[in-house]
């Protein structure tokens, strides 16, 4: 979607653009706060890459906030959109090393199979939500994971026992 911001020309299309994008970065970093955050770091000890992926989040958080407020009007739309897109690309990037979180939750004990599928339940349901109105929408930009990946994370049958 940030390319089709880049390239439409229309200040409503913008606007309705930066409404999606801002949507839909909302409910994704719902879903790794509330599942697959804790759940990771539970697997994994690593403390390092959970807390800076968390302070990525806070920012993008504080920056959707601001555009979400300002609108197309604003002097600094644009260059928030653009920031904003720098800011998940380099996070992006960052899950996505080997040595990033996504591969080191691909050499854990992580069921992410099962992960998988409770994040992508989780994912419907707060579009669900956000499309008839209610819990997205302007959600603290230092909200918290509320830990419930606890619970999703799941040792492999060949694993239990060792």
């Amino acid at each position: 979607m940030f390319g089709e911001f880049e390239s439409a020309r229309s200040q409503d299309r913008k606007s309705d653009l930066a409404t999606r994008i801002c949507s839909a970065l909302r409910v994704h970093t719902t879903i790794e706060e509330e599942i697959f955050y804790p759940a990771y770091l539970e697997a994994t000890q690593d403390t390092e890459i959970h807390h800076e992926a968390e302070i990525e989040h806070e920012g993008a958080k504080r920056l959707i906030d601001e555009i979400e407020s300002t609108g197309p009007d604003d002097d600094h739309f644009e260059a928030r959109i653009s920031v904003l897109q720098e800011m998940i690309r380099h996070h992006v990037k960052e899950e996505e090393r080997s040595s990033g979180m996504f591969g080191k939750a691909r050499g854990s004990d992580m069921d992410l199979r099962a992960l998988g599928r409770q994040l992508e339940e989780r994912k419907l349901e707060l579009k669900g939500e956000s499309d008839e109105g209610g819990g997205m929408e302007r959600m603290p930009a230092g909200g918290r994971s509320r830990g419930a990946g606890r619970d999703m994370r799941m040792r492999s049958p060949d694993r239990a026992n060792s």
